[in-house]
């Protein structure tokens, strides 16, 4: 019985390895739905994986990186790569799911095989990424797509988990940010590979790029941090951005899967001792709260002997 249940899992598997477009498909839906499947999928392709560059897009909103991502795309294509992309929106409160669509946004590659579009939902987690993302970045890996690009929600400042599984980390920004720029410098500015100014075509543009190279630092390869402008409707200077990233992706992409389970695992820990805490002694966390509410403890100790009693729990 377990035999006979496995070998369609194992099939899909391996259809997936050979990169069928229905295949990849499935195991994604399998994988989202975080069951048995999902789980074994995951096992089966981990010895696969380290083909595709990753590429992060992420910034405020309003900096057009839909538009610019679907441009990149179309760049990536044109040199003959397969893409897959990951577009992670922001949930609905009641049914979770994703609310803005970014398939919608990019139904110009609707006729291309060789382009796989996912919409997640961020499901709330407000680094950007959820942990399905980071496991659906693997199967589209498995699935042997040369690039993978992924766009966050781009919420501000949170969106800082994107360093921890793309190759290259592309920041966008609008022209005349000005003020605003100094603002979200403490977060997603300092991730970046490369600092991209879109609608390049705008009054102000030149002007940001000024001010963001007053602003920018080194990476941690020591070299200074690139800032391109591009205005993604037209194409100007998507081909100076493709090179930039095809550079520099180069760089960091063997130890990108090592990279992105540590990242999984630190997410499925917190995960396991939220849920356990959720389930976990009501009367300890109620005297623990009055304390903390009479003064007769401090929060930060308070919490501590509520996680170390879920460590016990976990013996």
């Amino acid at each position: 019985m377990t035999e006979n249940a496995a070998a369609p899992t194992d099939l899909l598997i391996e259809k997936l390895l050979s990169g069928d477009r229905l295949a990849l498909a499935r195991a994604i839906t399998a994988v989202e739905n975080e069951g048995a499947e999902g789980a074994a999928i995951m096992r089966g392709i981990r010895g696969h994986l380290g083909h595709a560059l990753t590429v992060g897009f992420t910034g405020p909103p309003g900096a057009g990186k839909s538009t610019l991502v679907n441009a990149f795309v179309q760049q990536q294509r044109a040199r003959g790569h397969t893409v897959g992309v990951i577009a992670v929106d922001p949930s609905s409160p009641i049914t979770g799911g994703a609310i803005l669509g970014d398939r919608i946004r990019m139904t110009g590659h609707s006729n291309d095989m060789d382009v796989f579009v996912r919409s997640l939902a961020s499901r709330g987690h407000l680094g950007g990424l959820s942990r399905t993302a980071v496991k659906v970045l693997d199967v589209m890996d498995a699935a042997k797509k040369d690039v993978i690009v992924i766009e966050t929600v781009g919420a501000g400042q949170s969106e800082v988990e994107i360093a921890g599984v793309a190759d290259v980390k592309i920041v966008v920004a609008a022209p005349g940010l000005g003020d605003d720029v100094q603002a979200i410098k403490a977060g997603i500015l300092e991730i970046a590979d490369i600092l991209v100014v879109n609608k390049g075509d705008h009054p102000l543009a030149s002007q940001t790029v000024r001010h963001l190279r007053t602003m920018t630092g080194f990476r941690t390869d020591g070299d200074e941090v690139p800032v391109l402008r591009t205005t993604a409707l037209t194409g100007e200077g998507l081909d100076r951005l493709a090179d930039t990233v095809a550079e520099l992706g180069e760089r960091g992409r063997a130890d990108a899967p090592v990279k992105r389970l540590k990242l999984l695992l630190g997410r499925v820990a917190m995960d396991i001792c939220e849920r356990k805490l959720q389930t976990g002694d009501p009367a300890l966390t109620d005297a623990l709260a009055d304390a903390v509410a009479t003064g007769d403890a401090d929060l930060d100790q308070a919490a501590e002997k509520l996680l170390m009693a879920v460590l016990e729990r976990l013996k």
